[in-house]
C-alpha cells in the first residue's frame, strides 16, 4: 500500500544515508563518551563530529555551544525554565507570542505559577509578530522574550532578525523556537542575533528523539536536567551517541541540499496555490504569501469540519494534518488560528499541508482530486453549508 505523505510536518522517514550511518554506529558498540579510556575517547571523538556538523548547519561561532537533547520539547524547556531559574533575582517577567507551541506555552505556565509575569504579544491575519510591540512589551524586569522562528500551523515566518537586534539594545536574552525551520530554511544563529535556539533532528530527516539547544556563550541558564558533567555541564545524563550521529549526517545532508529541497517543497507548493481553486471554493489561505515556510500551507475549508477531511483522506491514502500532532485529540480549536482572526468554525475547517523532498507534481494532483470529493461529499451534508450561494 502506497500512502502519500503530505504530513511532514509531524513525521519525516530518516534518510538511507541517515539509516546506514546509525547502523553502522551500533555495530560498532560504542562506549559512553565520557569514559576515560580509548574505547570512551574513540565515542567522544563520533559525538564531537555530530557536534560540528549540527554547529555548522546554524553557523554556530564555537561547537560546544550545541548541547545535545532528546528533541525540542526538551530543548524548549531547558531554554525558558533555565534561563528564569539562571535569572530570577533580576526578574521574573516573560515576553512571548500568542501563537507559540505548546512546548513553549506550558513552559511558561508552569512558570506563572511560580510567580513569574508574562506578556503575550498578538499577531496579524497571517500570524506575524510586529517586532515593535516585542520592544513596547519588555520592561526593566524582563529577562527572556520567546518568539517561534516559524509557526507550525500556519508556515508563517516571523521577523527574528529585527526582534533580534531589539533585544540585543535591551539587553534582554532572546529565545528562538526553531524547531519546524532548521535544516527546512537557512538558519544563522548570529545573524539573527538569538541567544537561545531550540531544534529537533527530524524535520531535517533525521531520527526523532534526539535535538539540540544552541546556548551563545554568556547566556545565564541552568541546566534542566542534573546529573554528570555531559554537555558542556549543561544537561546531565549519557548522550543518545546513535541518534546523534543520525542527527549528525542528517544536517550535513540538509547543509549540503539546503538550496534544492528548499526549491523543490517550494514549486510543489506553488503548484498546489495554484491548483486550488480549480478543485475546492470558499477557503481561506493562512499562510503568508511571501515570509512563511516553502513546504507548508494551511487552508480552511468553510462550512466542514477538518478532523472529517482528514480521516476521509487517509481513506483514500493520504496523510494531512489539522494541527500540530502535539495537539492532536484536542477537541478546542486552535490558538493560533484563532489569534489570526479566524472564527471557531473556520477554524475547525483547516488543513495542514506539509511538503517533503520525496513529495512529486503527482501527489498534490491526487491530493486535490481526493479532497474535492470529500469537501463535496461533506459539504452535501453540512447544515452549514447554504447550496443556494453555489454559482
Amino acid at each position: 500500500m502506497t500512502i502519500i505523505n503530505l504530513d511532514h510536518i509531524s513525521s519525516n522517514p530518516l534518510l538511507p544515508e541517515v539509516k546506514t550511518a546509525m547502523i553502522e554506529a551500533i555495530q560498532m558498540d560504542y562506549a559512553n563518551p565520557s569514559s576515560q579510556h580509548k574505547k570512551g575517547e574513540q565515542a567522544a571523538d563520533v559525538l564531537e563530529s555530530a557536534r560540528e556538523s549540527v554547529a555548522k548547519l546554524i553557523n554556530c561561532a564555537v561547537a560546544k555551544e550545541v548541547v545535545f537533547t532528546s528533541g525540542g520539547t526538551e530543548s524548549v524547556n531547558h531554554a525558558i525554565k533555565g534561563v528564569a531559574m539562571a535569572n530570577a533575582e533580576k526578574g521574573k517577567h516573560i515576553v512571548t507570542s500568542n501563537i507559540e507551541h505548546s512546548a513553549v506555552i506550558r513552559s511558561i505556565r508552569r512558570l506563572k505559577s511560580l510567580g513569574y509575569k508574562v506578556t503575550s504579544v498578538s499577531v496579524d491575519e497571517y500570524g506575524q509578530v510586529n517586532p515593535q510591540d516585542v520592544a513596547d512589551a519588555i520592561t526593566d524586569d524582563t529577562i527572556l522574550v520567546s518568539i517561534m522562528h516559524s509557526n507550525n500551523v500556519t508556515g508563517t515566518i516571523q521577523p527574528i532578525e529585527e526582534i533580534g537586534k531589539i533585544t540585543t539594545e535591551k539587553k534582554t536574552i532572546l529565545h528562538v523556537d526553531a524547531v519546524d525551520s532548521v535544516g527546512v530554511v537557512p538558519i544563522d544563529v548570529q545573524a539573527l542575533g538569538v541567544n537561545l535556539l531550540s531544534f529537533a533532528a527530524n524535520p531535517f530527516y533525521g531520527p526523532t528523539g534526539v535535538g539540540g539547544l544552541y546556548i551563545r556563550r554568556g547566556t545565564r541558564i541552568f541546566p534542566l536536567l542534573d546529573g554528570g558533567v555531559q554537555e558542556n555541564n549543561k544537561r546531565g545524563g549519557t548522550e543518545n551517541l546513535i541518534g546523534i550521529i543520525g542527527m549528525g549526517v542528517a544536517a550535513e545532508l540538509a547543509r549540503r541540499n539546503m538550496d534544492s529541497r528548499l526549491l523543490h517543497t517550494f514549486k510543489l507548493k506553488e503548484k498546489l496555490l495554484e491548483e486550488l481553486p480549480n478543485y475546492i471554493d470558499e477557503y481561506i489561505v493562512n499562510t503568508h504569501p511571501e515570509f512563511s515556510l516553502p513546504n507548508l500551507l494551511s487552508i480552511s475549508i468553510k462550512y466542514i469540519e477538518g478532523e472529517s477531511v482528514m480521516l476521509m483522506l487517509d481513506d483514500d491514502n493520504i496523510a494531512v494534518s489539522t494541527r500540530s500532532a502535539c495537539a492532536t485529540g484536542s477537541l478546542r480549536a486552535s490558538h493560533v488560528l484563532l489569534s489570526i482572526g479566524l472564527s471557531h468554525a473556520d477554524a475547525q475547517g483547516t488543513l495542514v499541508i506539509s511538503l517533503g523532498i520525496d513529495n512529486r507534481q503527482e501527489d498534490i494532483m491526487a491530493f486535490l482530486k481526493s479532497l474535492k470529493k470529500v469537501v463535496t461529499t461533506l459539504r452535501d451534508i453540512s447544515p452549514l453549508y447554504k447550496k443556494t450561494s453555489r454559482v
